[in-house]
């Protein structure tokens, strides 16, 4: 007998963005993890990141889906495309989208990619501004694309 919400969960793709690995210092010597960013999407424009940090890259990918489900948020896409050019700021990140015609594909690089990837838009053109860092770089995508209005 499948669990509640299990159906639902697998309709989304996973795609590992980043993984790190981070270390503090303590008293008895370095203290090692990894932090895992994953975006998860269906295509149909609902769309979720997820960040968490684990002692091992496994269970730390598991924790950041798991994130992921839980910050799903929807987006307008019309025919494959967004309906009119957007911009947002996140930090140190800017992020400019703009509509393109049917046929041109996704012109954007890194992390802007996979989100519109995942998100379902099929043609577009987006610049990234400002940051390298692709924590940044996803949510501000994210932020522009919940910025969308039909």
């Amino acid at each position: 007998m499948a669990r509640r919400g299990y159906r639902q969960e697998k309709e989304y793709i996973e795609k590992v963005v980043d993984i790190r690995r981070v270390s503090k210092k303590t008293k008895g010597g370095d203290q090692m993890a990894f932090t895992a960013l994953v975006v998860v999407g269906n295509k149909k424009g609902s769309i979720g990141t997820g960040l968490a940090k684990s002692k091992d890259v496994v269970s730390g990918i598991k924790k950041s889906i798991k994130d992921a489900h839980r910050n799903l948020v929807t987006v307008k896409t019309t025919d494959d495309t967004i309906a009119h050019e957007v911009q947002a700021k996140y930090g140190g990140a800017e992020v400019l989208i703009k509509p393109a015609p049917e046929g041109t594909g996704l012109i954007a690089g890194g992390a802007v990619r996979i989100v519109l990837e995942l998100a379902g838009v099929k043609n577009a053109s987006a610049k990234m501004l400002g940051s390298n860092n692709k924590i940044s770089n996803v949510r501000c995508t994210i932020k522009a694309l919940q910025k969308l209005r039909e």
